[in-house]
Formats: structure tokens, sequence, C-alpha cells
């Protein structure tokens, strides 16, 4: 008879280490889509949620490549309401910018800014974010990755 100790039925749960995940690239195209869904969805396959071998310590996200992100729909009014707020570090140095204005000047600032707010406030959320890369027409330098779409 058995002590009571079943070692044959034990389990153990596995976690990543780092090195151990293979990682894919993944394109999304931003036309239409609007920017909070999109950032998201984005930031869920950044931080490797949506893989069974998911472990909160360790990257095993993917790497992500966005499509026309001047295309990027804002619903309502935010593309008049809702500000990008930068600070100069001068007495009264807050600068505005309209989220209308920054998706024609810098469409890629626009999408980082709302997938970063979505990711681990330390040094692993910015190790994430370097995954993510924003284009604002069409075409991508990373063909020869072949990426897979987002949702597949």
């Amino acid at each position: 008879m058995s002590t009571g100790h079943a070692t044959h039925l034990r389990r153990q749960t596995w976690m990543a280490k780092n090195g151990e995940v293979e990682r894919i690239w993944r394109i999304a195209d931003a036309e239409g889509v609007p920017l909070g869904r999109l950032a998201s969805d984005i930031a869920i396959v950044l931080m490797g949620k949506h893989r069974p071998e998911y472990t909160p310590h360790v990257d095993t996200g993917d790497f992500v490549i966005v499509t026309n992100a001047t295309k990027v729909a804002l619903t309502g009014r935010k593309a008049e309401q809702k500000f990008e707020k930068r600070y100069t570090r001068y007495p009264g140095g807050l600068k505005l910018r309209p989220y209308g204005q920054l998706r024609a000047e810098r469409p890629e600032r626009l999408l980082e800014l709302a997938v970063r707010r979505m990711l681990p406030k330390n040094r692993l959320g910015r190790h994430m974010l370097k995954k993510l890369k924003v284009y604002p027409g069409a075409e991508h330098p990373h063909e020869n990755h072949k990426p897979i779409p987002l949702h597949a």
C-alpha cells in the first residue's frame, strides 16, 4: 500500500523561460478600425495572453506589424476633443495636440501611445512595446518574416 505520497499523480505548472518561446510575426490593417479596439487586440498579442504558455513575468508575445495607421478610426468627436498631453518641464509648459492633428502628422505615435497604456508599466512592458512596428501606409519592410493576420 502507498504511504500517501502519490508522486506519480503530482502535477507541475509549466512556466515559460526567456528564449523558449518562438515568436510569430502578425500583421494588422488599421483602416477603418476603431483605435481602442485595435490597441487592445495588439496589446493582448504583444503580452502573449493569446497563447496557452502565457507567463506573466516572461515576454511570451509575438511581433505585430500595423499598416495604414493614418486611416485608423476615431469614433465620435475624439479627433477634436481628445488630446495628446506633453510636458516640456518648464513652468506652464503643458503642450496639447488634438488626436485628429496627431493622426495626420504622426499616426504611428497615436497607436503606440494607445498600446503603451495597455501594457505593464515596467521594463517588461517597455520590452514588449519594441515588438510593435507601425507604418502610416500599406507598405512595410517585414515581408521576409511572412506575417500572418492578427486574428488568425
